[in-house]
This record gives C-alpha cells, sequence and structure tokens, in this order.
C-alpha cells in the first residue's frame, strides 16, 4: 500500500473516531547542485562517483567551499540532506594530500558515532590507500586504545570521553594534538541548555590544548534547522562561523497529519490514551508493510506501546518484525537493532528520541510522535527520520490530553507556522 492510500485505509475501518483534525501537505523537493570552486583530489572524487555522491548539492558544495578557504562553518539543513559529506569530504581530502593529517570527530552518543564510522568504512573502502579510522568511548576495549592513539587519522569520540578520557590524558594525545587538522561537531543543535554549557567549557579546556600543542584546526559543524545557528554555535566554540542554511538535497513529498484520540466522556472531556493510539496506529501501518519508526517519551512508554503493538499483531509474524529501542541496553543489542531496521528486518521499531539524531536507518516510510516532543525543532527532527529518499512519507503526531498538545490539535497552524527555537 502507497503511505497516501493509508489515510483512505484507516478512515474505512470501524476503530476510526474522526482522530485526524489536520493534514498538513508538504510539497517535494528537486535536487540542487553545485560545484566546487576548486575540484577534488582525483582519488576522492571518483570514490564519490563511485558511490553515486556526486555532484555535491548546493549545501555540501557551500561547505566544502568555505572549509577549503580556511574558515569555520556550520551546515544547518533538515535531516537526511547529506550533512555528513559536508566534513567528511574535506576530511579525507587532508588525509589524501597529507598523510599526517588529523580530524577529530565529536558526536552526542555513541550510536550516533558507530552510525557514522560505518559510513566513513563505505567511503573509504573505495579509496586507493587505506584511511586509518576508529571510535573512541566508553565501548572501545582497553587494549586497542593505545593504537588508537598512536595512528588513528580521524578518532570519532563524544564530549564526555572527550572531557574524562581524553583532555586529562593529553599528553598520550600529544603526537594527535599537534597534527589536528578539523574538529567536527555534529549534532550542533543538542547542546543547549545546562548541558550545552557544559560542553561549551569542555571545547574551551580543547582549545588551550590547541595553543600547548601549537595546533589551529578548523571547525566543521552541522546541526538540525534553529532559529539562530551562527550565534549558538559561536558561542558554543567561542570562534567566528560562516552558515550554510540553503538545502539543496531532494525529498519526496510528506502528509504531516495531527491526530487526536476520541474523548471517552464528554463531561469530563477524558480522551482516549495517547499510547492506545500510538499502537493503534503502528499496528496498523505495519499490516500494510509500511516502515514506521513510532517515538515516545520515555523508557517506560517505550515497552509499553511496544507490548501493546505485539498484542494486536499476535495473530501473525508480523508480531516479530517490530522491536523496542532505548537506553539500557547492552551496546551489541542496539547495534543488531540499528542494523536490523536499515536493512530493512524490521517493519517498526518504537523508540525514545535515542533514535531522533541522524543514524542512518534506512528508508523509513512513516514516523508516529506520542505526544509532542517539547519544541518545533524536535518535531521536526523526528518527522524527518521518515522520507529520507524522494518517496512519499507520513507522519503523524498524536496529542496527549494536556492544554499544550490540544492547542495544536484545535490550532494547527501554530505548529506549521511556528518558527524553530
Amino acid at each position: 500500500m502507497k503511505v497516501t492510500s493509508f489515510v483512505n485505509h484507516i478512515k474505512s475501518l470501524a476503530s476510526y473516531k474522526n482522530q485526524i483534525v489536520h493534514i498538513e501537505h508538504l510539497p517535494p523537493q528537486a535536487p540542487s547542485c553545485q560545484e566546487l570552486n576548486k575540484p577534488p583530489h582525483p582519488a576522492l572524487e571518483a570514490a564519490l562517483k563511485r558511490a553515486g555522491l556526486f555532484p555535491l548539492y548546493t549545501h555540501q558544495a557551500a561547505a566544502v567551499n568555505i572549509a577549503n578557504s580556511g574558515k569555520n562553518v556550520i551546515v544547518v539543513t533538515p535531516a537526511a540532506s547529506g550533512k555528513t559529506l559536508c566534513y567528511n569530504l574535506p576530511v579525507l581530502e587532508a588525509i589524501l594530500a597529507e598523510k599526517g593529517s588529523r580530524a577529530l570527530y565529536l558526536f552526542p552518543t555513541k550510536a550516533l558515532a558507530q552510525d557514522q564510522l560505518r559510513s566513513l568504512a563505505e567511503l573509504t573502502s573505495l579509496l586507493p590507500s587505506p584511511v586509518r579510522f576508529a571510535t573512541f568511548d566508553g565501548d572501545t576495549p582497553p587494549e586497542e586504545r593505545p593504537q588508537i592513539k598512536r595512528s588513528a587519522q580521524i578518532v570519532l569520540t563524544n564530549p564526555e570521553m572527550l572531557h574524562l578520557g581524553m583532555l586529562p590524558n593529553h599528553q598520550s594525545w600529544a603526537r594527535f594534538l599537534r597534527r589536528l587538522r578539523y574538529v567536527v561537531i555534529d549534532e550542533a543543535h543538542i547542546y543547549r541548555g545546562v548541558f550545552g554549557s557544559q560542553v561549551g567549557n569542555v571545547l574551551r579546556r580543547l582549545k588551550r590544548l590547541f595553543s600547548l600543542y601549537n595546533a589551529q584546526p578548523q571547525f566543521i559543524c552541522c546541526s538540525a534547522t534553529i532559529a539562530n545557528p551562527k550565534e549558538h554555535i559561536e558561542r558554543l566554540v567561542g570562534l567566528p562561523f560562516e552558515v550554510v542554511e540553503r538545502d539543496g538535497s531532494p525529498h519526496g513529498g510528506k502528509d504531516f497529519i495531527l491526530w487526536n484520540p476520541p474523548i471517552l466522556d464528554e463531561a469530563k472531556t477524558s480522551r482516549r490514551s495517547a499510547n492506545s493510539e500510538a499502537s493503534f496506529l503502528l499496528a496498523e501501518l505495519v499490516r500494510q508493510g509500511i516502515r514506521t519508526l513510532t517515538f515516545t517519551r520515555s523508557r517506560k512508554l517505550t515497552e509499553l506501546i511496544y507490548t501493546y503493538t505485539k498484542q494486536q499483531l499476535a495473530e501473525s509474524t508480523l508480531a516479530q518484525q517490530i522491536k523496542p529501542y532505548r537506553a539500557g541496553y547492552l551496546p551489541e543489542e542496539r547495534r543488531q537493532i540499528e542494523q536490523e531496521l536499515f536493512q530493512g528486518q524490521l517493519l517498526g521499531v518504537v523508540a525514545t528520541t535515542a533514535l531522533e539524531l541522524g543514524i542512518d536507518i534506512g528508508d523509513l516510510e512513516a514516523t508516529v510522535l506520542t505526544g509532542y516532543p517539547g519544541s518545533i525543532a524536535s518535531t521536526w527532527q523526528q518527522a524527518g527520520r521518515s522520507g529520507r529518499s524522494t518517496g512519499e512519507s507520513l507522519s503523524f503526531l498524536i496529542g496527549l490530553d494536556n492544554p499544550l498538545d490540544q492547542y495544536f490539535m484545535r490550532h494547527p497552524q501554530f505548529l506549521f507556522q511556528k518558527s524553530f527555537e
């Protein structure tokens, strides 16, 4: 079933109680490409063409041009727009030109670092000479760490490991820091509030080490769409930045549906549980073969909605094609779920915001948001997890029984016309 036909299907069911209160159609966008001011290294250009990543989209080319000019840059485009290439290309260009060049990648989660490790491996496998890269986090075996410090050209880590494992032991990283050409900060919009101020202080400590080891690396940062990217990143890093905001990547059309649970008692205006509505939608989407990611607000709700959905699918083998995903699982369990989702072995996943970030989990066709995520930026970040290709997609926002969610259900224009935070 096509995703556009699903709405008509759901309306035909006996259990449908006019829950759809608004449908916002977002039109598709054609790709917009641009050439680089300076052609990439021949080996890198050949690898990009073999991987189907050439020519570059306008935002990718703009970011690389700025990086090549020696300036710091932040790329602010939606999910699945190809931001990874905005930093991988300049970094690999530097390594191909000078084998001693080093790069430090900072990701907010270990899962995202593992995902980028996979995409980096795919791209570098097409190059004539090997590139040495590794993750350095709490899951890295102790016996592998000395080798990473000595020889890795690209190190993928997170702010916590930078704070606890690298900065206090900077002498053992001296060779790496002296040769550092680039620092990459992915998902920079995450670093806000108290957490953002803590990461900002960690980066200030890192910059002090640059002075100690006579290094002058450039920063390349990526972020989901936010209102003030230049102000945000300059406060976080403490350096001037150029901003790239115009998205040149293609995407298919999307129907964004506001789904309000039916009222159970007109006198009390209490509504049916959003958890029940989420499990109903997920079960029906899975029955129709639509690959779906359902977001929840907590670990407990993740397991609850997963259990409800599995019960609804118990009469078929489809119950084996859904899984929960949340913090608290062993690393190998999380990697297994990510891999199964990426390879299309799963039709549905119920997750916390752990999957909100840019982990490549393949081409999902639908997302279900169990309640307003708390910000416009997070809403679009979660909704953007479906429709990562040029095909059509669906997103559902289920209204909770609280004043804010119900306000958006009654006044959808404030959700779709409101600017990002």
